[in-house]
């Protein structure tokens, strides 16, 4: 007979427990007078006398076994060299910032090492190329680019060295000439206007209550599709910058103009990358916000969790706990902060990345990502869907996937007379026009993505409008041509520097026959 269960009501049901609150549990209780049961103990869940139940019976929940943790970056080819490096090393934000590759002849020692001596070609040009060649793909690419090449070990070891023309994470970070087309007659370096909107040295005030803090024009890598190329990273062959450095006095103007603004309530605080601010400035920015009555709402920007995550874990340098003191002194203080980072593709995301997440989880700062829509990176579903599902696992809010915006436009591009000349004869190409896609590519993506996760886990899908427009969701479009590929939009919270009813134009990228 089966062992039975006595129940506080003196009812008898069968050793398997049910949910006191269940339609079953109901069902199974022979009431024969409810008029002898007092309403108190018609509405108490009953009492279990566990004491006499064998949990020996219950199926035991089985260990969770720590995740795996594999060297990847000693799988390089033997003459990598990253091949003998110990974990510890690797691990190390000194040794990281010894071993970047931020020179082309660098570059290319790291690519003599690590690629074979015959490759495919970029898609879309059949048939493969030997190293050489690819090496001087990548010089022509360099020679033409708004941004310089800098590269965290990390990336270096996430890349598909036996495929770079074709892997994802290459192909944001390492210019190729072959896959460079035509500017668009529309684009510029500062493609957002940023600088028009600049009340002060390294303050953006485009929106009534946000405006952007840009202290530092340094990141730990450069992106090809930067939107300041006009400011990030040293000159390049083609670009004379114009560099945000983090001095006294552009700290001092900027936290004036902040303070002096009573509608400002929002600061984002970027670059450049927050990742490259000492850590006492980043902890005295975050003091000083905290501090200022008007400024409710903050965040730094970074990759850095992207590109170098093993910088988080990393206990003797002093960057993460800054941050992380800064997350505690605004939340005690009632302010909202945020870790605003910046990740492509899933292939960025490794083990590293998930210990240095849980521990800026645990440790209650809020991290946001915001993605850029690439071509031949993240432009279909089936890779957007594989991103934002691993941020949500590692309870990163996918915040925005952006269109991708353009940089050239000969008005604003500071071309040296020299560098004028050493360019006679040679096709000017566009900096990210191969990089960009169709607005109906993002309307598609949205469309499809809708509903496949939770809504607080669903990014907005944006266009950061040229000429200062400011970011407008991409469905919220007033026009769409897709035989011209113009589209525009208005921004009705824009009113001042003449923005009031204005129209703003996006243009898709040329047709291939243009």
């Amino acid at each position: 007979m089966t062992p039975l269960i006595e129940m506080s009501l003196g009812l008898r049901v069968s050793r398997r427990l049910v949910s006191p609150f269940s339609t079953e549990f109901s069902r199974r209780i022979p009431i024969r007078n409810a008029r002898t049961i007092s309403s108190r103990a018609a509405f108490e869940p009953p009492r279990v006398d566990t004491t006499s139940i064998d949990i020996s019976q219950f199926p035991s929940v089985p260990r969770q076994e720590e995740p795996e943790e594999p060297e990847f970056w000693r799988r390089l080819p033997s003459s990598s060299p990253f091949k003998d490096v110990t974990r510890d090393d690797f691990l190390s934000w000194r040794w990281n910032t010894k071993n970047i590759v931020e020179t082309k002849e660098k570059l290319y020692e790291f690519i003599d090492a690590v690629v074979p001596e015959e490759i495919p070609r970029a898609r879309g040009t059949p048939g493969m190329q030997t190293r050489a060649e690819f090496e001087s793909d990548v010089a022509g690419g360099i020679r033409l680019s708004t941004m310089s090449v800098r590269l965290m070990p990390y990336i270096l070891s996430r890349i598909n060295w036996t495929d770079p023309a074709n892997c994802p994470i290459f192909r944001q970070f390492v210019p190729l000439k072959s896959v460079m087309i035509k500017d668009h007659p529309q684009l510029g370096l500062d493609s957002l206007h940023e600088k028009r909107d600049s009340p002060v040295e390294g303050i953006v005030h485009r929106y009534p209550d946000k405006a952007l803090f840009l202290p530092v024009g340094v990141c730990p890598v450069y992106c090809g599709f930067c939107t300041r190329s006009y400011g990030v990273g040293p000159d390049t062959h083609l670009v004379s910058k114009e560099p945000f450095k983090p001095s006294r006095t552009r700290l001092e103007k900027a936290f004036a103009y902040i303070e002096s603004q009573e509608n400002l309530r929002d600061i984002v605080v970027s670059g450049g990358d927050a990742f490259y601010l000492p850590h006492h400035v980043l902890e005295e920015i975050g003091d000083r916000l905290i501090n200022m009555k008007n400024i409710k709402r903050f965040r730094f920007a970074t990759k850095g969790l992207a590109v170098a995550p093993s910088r988080f874990l990393d206990k003797s340098d002093p960057w993460p706990d800054a941050l992380i003191r800064v997350a505690d002194k605004a939340t005690k203080a009632g302010k909202h902060f945020a870790l605003h980072t910046h990740f492509n593709h899933p292939n960025e995301i490794s083990w590293i990345t998930e210990k240095a997440t849980r521990r800026l989880v645990q440790a209650n700062v809020m991290v946001r990502n915001q993605s850029v829509l690439l071509r031949g990176v993240n432009d279909d579903v089936s890779t957007m869907s594989a991103l934002i599902e691993k941020l949500a696992e590692m309870m990163i809010y996918p915040y925005y996937v952006y269109q991708c915006d353009s940089e050239l436009n000969a008005e604003l591009l500071p071309y040296s007379p020299a560098k004028l000349q050493s360019l006679a004869g040679m096709e000017v190409v566009t900096r990210v026009e191969h990089f960009r896609t169709p607005l109906q590519t993002i309307l598609d993506m949205e469309s499809q993505l809708r509903g496949s996760i939770a809504g607080f886990m669903m990014p907005n899908f944006v266009v950061d409008l040229p000429g200062g427009g400011g970011k407008r969701l991409a469905c919220s479009f007033e026009s769409y041509d897709r035989n011209t590929g113009v589209s525009t939009f208005r921004a009705p919270i824009l009113t001042n520097r003449g923005k009031e009813g204005k129209i703003y134009k996006y243009y898709d990228p040329l047709k291939p026959s243009s």
